[in-house]
């Protein structure tokens, strides 16, 4: 028997964390296969984890600081996984991503086709299905169309992602020095380093819708002061100290410093990137 463990962390998004597991619990995948979820609480105070508790209470929670966000949240949950026992994938998934049916059951299939020993990132649409919204990428050319033919790419969002053992055992778990953002990202380039490619599952697995709008502090019609608030925010995915570590890590000293001054140059001048 092979075990998957799925690791999500939540915080106040109950009725789209309970669809989410509703849609994770009702994939069919092989009888050969047993699947495990532990899901971080992260302060929650809408009723989500009593509500997960009556719904699935096969779920572990875990009890978060309420301070961890998504990336500290599933270095948390994936640090628990691997406490509990030994498992053959670890399975990374967002409270807001809703599977098709047999999303879970293509990406076992794909990783059994690369022998388990690459990461495996699912691609996700918007709820219109017009637009791809999440999944892998190549520079400069956007999120990669899935095809029947295991197309490799360099970067990945964490939406849906399979983590066989065998990379686990080479790469660790996700990095807690990042907060909310980058953590994703960070992973995969830390494991194509170490020689392991990352494909984008043969099929779109589901629906998370993106958001397409500039964050507050790229907005020349948002007061300075709120640009820096939004642009130090934890939720900020250009927060300069984690930006600066990342591209410190993949990219070396010149372009991180390079792109630490011109955030804040973007932040107190926005009008300037709009000429």
């Amino acid at each position: 028997m092979k075990t998957v463990a799925a690791i999500l962390t939540v915080f106040n998004r109950k009725e789209k964390t309970l669809e989410c597991l509703e849609k994770l619990y009702n994939q069919q995948i092989p009888e050969a296969y047993e699947l495990e979820t532990f899901m971080v609480d992260d302060g929650c105070t809408d009723g989500t984890p009593d509500a997960v508790a009556e719904n699935f209470p096969m779920v572990k929670i875990i009890k978060g600081s309420g301070d961890l966000f998504w990336n500290r949240g599933m270095h948390l949950g994936w640090k628990a996984a691997v406490t509990h026992k030994k498992y053959d994938f670890y399975l990374w998934l967002n409270d807001d991503t809703f599977l098709f049916e047999g999303a879970l059951n293509t990406m076992l299939k794909n990783s059994e086709s690369k022998g388990n020993t690459a990461i495996i990132c699912g691609t996700t649409q918007n709820t219109d299905g017009t637009k791809l919204s999440y999944g892998g990428s190549l520079p400069g050319k956007g999120i990669l169309e899935p095809s029947n033919q295991l197309r490799e790419c360099s970067y990945m969002n964490g939406n849906f992602v399979l983590v066989p053992e065998y990379v686990y055992n080479k790469i660790g778990l996700i990095d807690p020095v990042f907060r909310h953002s980058m953590g994703d990202l960070d992973y995969g380039l830390r494991a194509k380093k170490k020689g392991i490619k990352i494909f984008v599952a043969s099929q779109i697995i589901g629906v998370c819708d993106n958001h397409e709008t500039q964050p507050k502090w790229c907005l020349p019609e948002t007061p300075i002061i709120k640009r820096y608030k939004s642009l130090y925010s934890p939720l900020a995915n250009s927060h300069p100290y984690y930006f600066y570590i990342y591209e410190l890590r993949h990219y070396g000293i010149f372009i991180a410093t390079k792109h630490f001054f011109s955030i804040h140059l973007r932040a107190t001048f926005p009008k300037l990137w709009k000429i």
